[in-house]
């Protein structure tokens, strides 16, 4: 069982509230997290980073390759990739760069209020400057595999998000 997790909640300028649940990030929890995710889940997913003014919102039309080297998790599809340094990395000229390239925090999130949806649900890392890395987000319940709104919400589709956040925020 993970330790107890912080529990945040933002309103952001657009008036949505998004509630925070951190991951440790010590470790290689993330790591596990993340490896879980991309071999186990990747065809419910929808990933990239999510920022004011962009929105990379990318589905994985395979399953992809996860592999690790020097603290960097890769996924890759064949055709592309992305990199995210989720444990330690020794290859980096100093240690503090070592300490902004790698996840400084990790949370599970809802969000309430959203004009696409009226709630998402996700998991967000950023570095060690607080930049995004990158946005996971789960099935909704309130839209189809093709984020098309449903007529009635499908409740059972929060259940990986619920099940992940247990487990790795202790929640």
């Amino acid at each position: 069982m993970p330790e107890e997790s912080a529990h945040t909640v933002e309103r952001g300028l657009d008036g949505v509230t998004t509630e925070y649940r951190d991951v440790v990030v010590a470790g290689d929890g993330v790591e596990r997290l993340l490896t879980e995710l991309f071999t186990e889940h990747w065809d419910k997913l929808t990933v990239g980073p999510l920022i004011e003014g962009a929105a990379y919102e990318i589905q994985f039309a395979a399953r992809p390759t996860v592999t690790m080297l020097d603290g960097y998790l890769t996924v890759d599809t064949g055709v592309w990739h992305f990199h995210l340094c989720v444990n330690d990395h020794r290859g980096a000229p100093s240690g503090e760069l070592a300490r902004v390239r790698r996840v400084a925090r990790a949370a599970f999130f809802r969000t309430e209020g959203d004009s696409c949806a009226p709630s998402t649900w996700g998991l967000r890392l950023w570095n060690g400057r607080g930049e995004q890395m990158i946005t996971i987000l789960f099935p909704n319940a309130h839209c189809d595999e093709n984020w098309r709104r449903l007529a009635e919400p499908r409740w059972e589709k929060t259940a990986l998000w619920q099940e992940l956040r247990r487990r790795y925020a202790g929640d």
